[in-house]
């Protein structure tokens, strides 16, 4: 069989300020979850191929030509919730243009929503993890049985719904082939970082998160069991990219990289020992860090570690079920200052039970404290599937829902929610206020120019005033009424 992997363009052709920063430095990843069952596929003895619309900025109906051109038997699909709709849109496309493969879609919002979002241009819906139900769909499919051992699979049969029951993911990832990068343009993605822009890939060490914060939907997705690759597969598939590809800068995908330090000093003891001169770059908690693992992981290549602040103020944390002492950022902050390593904290506006003054309780921390040189502004969003859209929904902590339209789910520049007194275009207002408070500083300013170069710079101060402009109109109306 024939199987196509569709990752189609999901940023549009978005312009400004906004989209000029997630360009240089967030990069644009590779589509990781579709290249890995790619892999599967491959094995499995099929035929595979990826188009990344994403990467090639290309249009649906390019798209659409290009299947064409392949004729596949299968075409796999995957959409997160604000973007679900491009899947939608694309699948429904190819069926206009009589492109008669089975087309499938899996990924975290089919997973939560289940037969709410299988719409009727789906011929499949995967729920819950892929890889096993994947390998048994190619085996029904390739021998015309029936689909009713694939786990978590929904389809229809006789014009009636199916839905097997989910199965639980495998704990042993090294089963698995690594992902199929021979079929993506390697070289082509990129990130920002204060090295410069570095080709890079995303590689993934273990799956899960213990924790279960307010804005996780941990329950549907399973995000709460552990599930690990041994070590040597893993530096095996590093060691892979950067003979092959010429690739030294990789994106760990883990939720939480520092989870068990024991493991984390072996995954720096095996890239040393092989001296892959690589760099890399996670997310973990600030509690999950000391001074001889940051001296090991800046030996073996770290350059950027990535922090889930959301919130200084005690009440909202709690809120949250954020469990890290608050005075940890502050110190993790300045470690990995001192070993010229970047941190990156991210924060979410409009909490529930959050008012304006909370906001700037962290706004003013952030933007006083010298050890963070950088953070991240982002609207809290809830998406179905986690606690704080139950309570969104339920208008606990002075939440209010304003649209069930999850194309409008969007954390930057749009809010679906209102707190207490604060409506979408406050909590807007507070984000743009949040990265001039921060970019302001001349002290932050150097890294700005690494990651964003010096038009990144002219586009921050670009930023500035408008905000300054947006403060007197919005104090001139406070006035007026």
């Amino acid at each position: 069989m024939k199987v196509l992997f569709l990752y189609p363009l999901w940023t549009g052709e978005s312009k400004g300020i906004s989209a000029y920063f997630a360009k240089r430095a967030g990069g644009t990843y590779i589509p990781y979850n579709l290249a890995l069952l790619a892999a599967i596929t491959e094995k499995e003895g099929h035929h595979a191929k990826i188009i990344d619309g994403e990467l090639e900025k290309i249009s649906l109906q390019e798209i659409v030509e290009q299947s064409k051109n392949y004729n596949p038997d299968v075409i796999v699909l995957t959409g997160m919730t604000p973007f679900y709709n491009i899947a939608v849109e694309c699948a429904a496309l190819l069926k206009k243009n009589h492109i008669t493969a089975d087309i499938c879609v899996g990924g975290p919002h089919i997973t939560i929503m289940e037969e709410k979002a299988f719409n009727s241009e789906f011929n499949f819906g995967f729920v819950g993890a892929g890889e096993e139900a994947w390998k048994k769909f190619l085996k029904a499919k390739e021998k015309k049985i029936s689909f009713s051992e694939v786990p978590g699979l929904l389809y229809r049969e006789n014009n009636e719904l199916k839905k097997n029951k989910k199965a639980s993911q495998s704990k042993d990832l090294d089963q698995y082939p690594m992902a199929a990068y021979h079929l993506l343009k390697m070289g082509k993605y990129k990130i920002g970082t204060l090295k410069g822009r570095l080709p890079f890939t995303s590689i993934q060490t273990f799956r899960g998160c213990p924790w279960k914060c307010i804005f996780c939907a941990s329950d549907q997705l399973e995000t709460t069991k552990i599930l690990k690759r041994s070590i040597v597969s893993i530096v095996d598939e590093m060691q892979h990219v950067v003979e092959k590809y010429d690739i030294r800068h990789f994106m760990v995908l883990d939720d939480v990289l520092t989870l068990v330090r024991k493991r984390t000093v072996e995954f720096c003891n095996e890239i040393i020992r092989r001296d892959l001169k690589i760099t890399f770059e996670g997310n973990t908690r600030a509690n999950l860090l000391d001074e001889d693992l940051v001296v090991l992981m800046k030996q073996a290549g770290l350059i950027r570690l990535s922090f889930g602040l959301e919130t200084v103020d005690e009440d909202m944390r709690e809120t949250m079920n954020k469990k890290v002492p608050l005075d940890c950022y502050k110190t993790s902050n300045a470690l990995l200052n001192k070993y010229k390593i970047e941190a990156l904290n991210s924060v979410m506006l409009g909490l529930p039970g959050e008012t304006e003054e909370n906001i700037w309780k962290t706004l003013n921390f952030l933007s006083k404290s010298k050890e963070v040189k950088q953070a991240n502004f982002a609207i809290a969003t809830p998406y179905p599937g986690t606690k704080f859209h139950e309570m969104a929904k339920a208008g606990e902590g002075g939440m209010e829902l304003l649209s069930d339209d999850f194309t409008e789910y969007k954390r930057y520049g749009q809010a679906v929610t209102r707190v207490n007194n604060l409506g979408p275009q406050d909590l807007i207002r507070l984000q743009n206020e949040g990265f001039v408070s921060i970019y302001s500083k001349y002290w932050r300013w150097l890294p700005v120019i690494k990651k964003h170069g010096i038009i990144g710079l002219v586009l921050t101060f670009f930023r500035i005033f408008k905000m300054v402009k947006d403060k007197i109109n919005y104090n001139f109306k406070k006035v007026r009424t």
